[in-house]
């Protein structure tokens, strides 16, 4: 690309920045100045930033959805989206307060009050940033930090728990290490430097994410006994790889944008270094995972190159506006090998990461700040101190939290939760049939009852895939009549072996029978023409009844026989 065009493009930018500054102030009836059109090229310019930060958020769903089974899509992505609208409440009215507010601790810990400070009509020029888009560029930055541990526990983390741990990290625990950096706390003033976020922001989920795998445990099949990992198996490839390429569109907000000023020839140079440097050290670290996953375990793996490409965004974030552009190279290609040893190590003492969040933000965040001292000529020391300090504040504030939670028995699903699936067992939910495969594991091993459960599932997948396909309102209607004729059979059948076995429980299985039977009942004619109605009817009766009222007196009926 000629540079004449850019400087077109450049020109047209600017152009429209002075139009709309120009209008602005048309309608106020006052004259136009260069410090107006300063004033909103650099606001405006910091808007269209946050806005790209912004777009990360469906990349980091598609990345985790794609790279979690079916039965949890939806789960995951619940939680990138209270990630960012809790996280946005939040920032606004506690988080932005304490990450940019007057130092009242010695340099730990500031506050500024609640909400944003009011907009100054009389300060406009070069630089000078309106608060309201200044909180925005930050608040989006905040619901990043949080939404990279959603990955790291996919599939077995407790709703309530995720929810806790998103409040406390929004809130507390990212704007005071932010503070410490980029509110002008303790870090700025011992000389330590993050541009971008590499330890301000990723470290922090990286780290957070690392205390999650630790106290959460693996999901279920991904370790053996002898220690050997088990791969598990996504539900899509395509929407983990277009997340991760959404993501990288929006680290032309992340990094450039954090430039926080654009307009001037300065500026301007500096902004198009970062983004090419944003640029080299992605692609460097896409090839170079490639290649050493490729050299070591001798075949290419598409899951490395886009992990490659996340380490050499990370480890750039903090150095882009540093370094030069073979620096930036060899920054992502480092930034490309730790990605990969980085998982082996995690797998090597069976924490389960189940998206690498760890090695990719808090392994790769830490190479980004001492990248900035080793290429970009900041004080080493002082991004050693910081490269330690700030991942183990968000390290032992969440591991603290979560043990809290373990400890109070709401930090984890239940095991028949994790295998029907989280999109079925917390929200009542399914995309597809699957979530009606039988599974070994719902079995009671009681003679008979696991066959009857088998056959109702099958017909309760015959329902949901007919209802969802053109096979017509009269092969729904067929099967959901077998339904719940060969329900109330089997719950006749079931309370009788109760009554056999004298199970204390009885009455109050009897209540839940009654229920679900009346729930059928009443609900029959819409769940022909409503499949959502019949996916939450088949919710309540599978967790309800299989997954925890069975599960009782399966357990009663064991001990029986073993005396």
């Amino acid at each position: 690309m000629s540079g004449l065009f850019k400087s077109k493009k450049l020109g047209i930018a600017t152009f429209i920045a002075v139009l709309f500054a120009f209008g602005v102030a048309a309608a106020a009836d006052e004259p136009i100045s260069a410090a107006m059109a300063y004033y909103a090229i650099d606001n405006l310019g910091l808007l269209a930033a946050a806005i790209l930060v912004l777009a990360m958020q469906p990349g980091f769903a598609l990345l985790e959805a794609g790279l979690n089974p079916a039965r949890n899509t939806v789960h995951c992505l619940f939680k990138n989206t209270i990630d960012l609208t809790f996280g946005l409440l939040l920032y606004f009215f506690v988080g932005y307060g304490l990450m940019y507010g007057t130092d009242i601790a010695g340099g730990f810990l500031g506050w500024g009050g609640f909400g944003i400070p009011e907009t100054d009509p009389t300060k406009i020029g070069p630089g000078i940033l309106n608060p309201q888009v200044d909180w925005l560029f930050q608040a989006v930055f905040a619901a990043t930090a949080a939404t990279i541990v959603g990955g790291a526990v996919a599939g077995r983390m407790n709703l309530h728990a995720y929810s806790i741990y998103t409040v406390i990290i929004t809130a507390v625990v990212y704007p005071i290490s932010g503070f410490w950096k980029w509110g002008g706390g303790w870090l700025d003033q011992l000389g330590f430097y993050d541009f971008a976020g590499s330890l301000v922001v990723h470290s922090v989920g990286g780290f957070a994410a690392l205390a999650a795998v630790i106290t959460l445990g693996a999901r279920k099949g991904r370790f053996n006994a002898d220690g050997s990992s088990n791969r598990m198996p996504g539900s899509s490839i395509v929407l983990s790889a277009l997340g991760v390429f959404i993501l990288w569109i929006g680290w032309y907000g992340f990094n450039p944008g954090s430039q926080l000023a654009f307009s001037g020839s300065l500026n301007t140079n500096a902004t198009l270094l970062i983004a090419v440097n944003t640029t080299l050290s992605a692609a460097a670290g896409g090839v170079i995972a490639l290649w050493f996953t490729w050299l070591t375990e001798k075949k290419p793996q598409l899951l490395s190159v886009l992990n490659g490409i996340l380490a050499g965004l990370v480890g750039i974030t903090a150095n882009c506006d540093s370094v030069t552009n073979v620096e930036a190279i060899i920054i992502g290609a480092v930034a490309g090998v730790l990605v990969v040893l980085g998982a082996r190590l995690l797998e090597k003492f069976q924490l389960d990461d189940a998206v690498g969040a760890f090695p990719v933000h808090g392994l790769c965040g830490i190479w980004g700040g001492l990248a900035a001292g080793i290429f970009g000529g900041h004080p080493l020391g002082a991004q050693i101190i910081g490269s330690i300090a700030i991942p183990l504040w968000a390290f032992s504030t969440m591991f603290a939290l979560f043990l809290i939670l373990k400890k109070f028995g709401i930090l984890r699903v239940s095991e028949s939760m994790e295998l029907a699936g989280l999109d079925l067992a917390e929200h009542g939910e399914v995309e597809d049939g699957s979530a009606f495969d039988w599974k070994a594991e719902y079995s009671m091993h009681i003679p008979g009852m696991d066959a009857q459960h088998q056959k109702l599932l099958a017909i309760a997948k015959n329902i949901t895939e007919a209802s969802r396909s053109d096979l017509g309102e009269s092969t729904v209607r067929d099967n959901l009549d077998q339904l719940v004729e060969y329900t109330q059979t089997h719950f006749r059948d079931e309370e009788e072996y109760m009554a056999k076995i004298n199970f204390p429980g009885l009455e109050e299985h009897k209540q839940v029978h009654k229920k679900l039977t009346e729930q059928a009942l009443k609900y029959k004619e819409t769940m022909i023409t409503n499949p959502d109605v019949f996916q939450n009817f088949m919710a309540d009766w599978l967790i309800v009844h299989i997954l925890h009222e069975d599960r009782k007196y399966a357990q009663f009926s064991s001990k029986l026989n073993s005396k």
